[in-house]
């Protein structure tokens, strides 16, 4: 009886220490699967609640790394920069920039020029990073293309330079001018020959500085503000009689013609600076006794119909490497014969400015020694009317076949509004 007492007190031991050893087998089975491992390190890199709906609204480049420098996260457009390939940062600046975070904590930024990709170094991008720690295990990088900052920066410093410039020559002029006009007090005929210079100088420079304000108050201003139905009659009988004194002078004959009775919707002063500038121009660098034309006309496009003024001249043409550029501001073909003509290079971009604010545009074709045409392109009154905005219009270049109101061998078609020259 003893026996079998002490049989069964045994087995009841060895059972309860068989169930402890089981039950802290199992604690430590469930701790063990709890611990993170390396690889759990890396595949469960998660971004922190509400991250990835503001880098979705950001406007820069946004790049989220791992402790493994694996993107974890990464909007469309740095994949479009190219700044992303295969799962990886591909720019070693950045890339050292998050490492050297993720190492010590501090946010680091720097600006840096990146080639386009499939371009060669010479076309480049200017971008910003920022690389901020993001959490305890990943880095936030944020690029900001700068490229477009960067050119109107460098057009806004030609523009002060060359203004700078343009008012310095005139000025410049008159001083020495009244100071030899001081000289010659004694000899009527001397001062008559200098303020005869001084008179052109003060008229140069009194067109510059009302191109100036011209220009900023075509690119300023809004003309759907005051806007109405302009004629284009009125607006070519304006140009001529702005273009009449110096066509005279060199015996030149302005001939218009075209379509009658066509309607344009804009800012009537801006349309009327506009067409008198492309007209000044023709007469100004046409020579003597040849002929300028001045022809409308309506043409269909899809959206509406569009009313083109052409403007021809029979002067020297502008080369092909300098006809992309004739539209920028204080930009000339010949520096030399400008200055001659009193030009101060603003005329055209005035233009360009005024067609593009009223939905149209302005193209010009030439060929050396025959000549240039250049049409203004703008909807026509009806069909802008009710827009709110006026649409951006293309169109394609002219060929030398295609050139409107070519010859001047052919008569114009003639209409009584604009007056003709002799």
């Amino acid at each position: 009886m003893n026996v079998d007492a002490a049989v069964a007190a045994m087995a009841a031991i060895a059972g309860l220490c068989t169930g402890v050893f089981a039950m802290l087998a199992f604690r430590w089975s469930e701790r063990d699967q709890a611990k993170p491992t390396r690889t759990s390190l890396h595949t469960e890199a998660v971004l922190p609640p509400g991250v990835d709906t503001v880098l979705s609204v950001l406007r820069s480049s946004a790049v989220v790394l791992d402790e493994a420098d694996t993107v974890v996260k990464a909007s469309s457009a740095a994949y479009a920069l190219g700044l992303v390939r295969g799962g990886r940062l591909a720019v070693e600046p950045m890339l050292q920039m998050a490492r050297d975070t993720r190492r010590d904590g501090e946010i680091r930024q720097v600006e840096l020029d990146l080639p386009r990709r499939g371009t060669g170094r010479g076309d480049a991008l200017a971008v910003s990073a920022r690389v901020a720690p993001l959490g305890s295990r990943l880095v936030l990088l944020l690029v900001e293309d700068l490229t477009e900052a960067r050119r109107i920066e460098a057009v806004r410093r030609d523009f002060v330079a060359n203004v700078s410039h343009e008012l310095k020559t005139p000025v410049g002029a008159l001083s020495l001018l009244s100071e030899a006009v001081m000289d010659a007090s004694d000899d009527p005929e001397a001062v008559t020959r200098f303020a005869g210079r001084m008179q052109n100088e003060a008229t140069r420079l009194t067109n510059l500085v009302q191109e100036l304000i011209d220009l900023s108050r075509v690119q300023n201003d809004d003309p759907l503000e005051d806007s109405e139905p302009v004629l284009v009659d009125e607006l070519v009988a304006e140009a001529v009689d702005r273009c009449r004194q110096q066509a005279g002078t060199k015996q030149i004959t302005i001939a218009a013609g075209g379509t009658a009775d066509l309607h344009v919707w804009g800012n009537r002063g801006q349309l009327a600076a506009a067409l008198g500038n492309l007209v000044e121009n023709a007469v100004n660098y046409s020579p003597a006794r040849t002929r300028v034309g001045i022809a409308g006309r309506r043409v269909s496009v899809p959206g509406g119909d569009l009313i083109e003024i052409a403007v021809t001249d029979q002067g020297l043409g502008i080369s092909e490497k300098d006809r992309d550029r004739i539209f920028e501001r204080f930009y000339r073909v010949d520096p030399a014969r400008s200055r001659a003509t009193g030009g101060t290079g603003l005329g055209l971009a005035i233009v360009k400015h005024v067609a593009a604010s009223h939905g149209g545009e302005v193209t010009v074709w030439s060929a050396e020694g025959q000549g240039s045409t250049f049409t203004l392109r703008l909807p026509e009154a009806g069909t802008v009317r009710d827009r709110e905005r006026p649409s951006d219009l293309t169109a394609e270049g002219l060929d030398d076949e295609d050139r409107p109101y070519e010859t001047f061998n052919d008569p114009l078609p003639a209409h009584p509004a604009p007056e003709v020259l002799p």
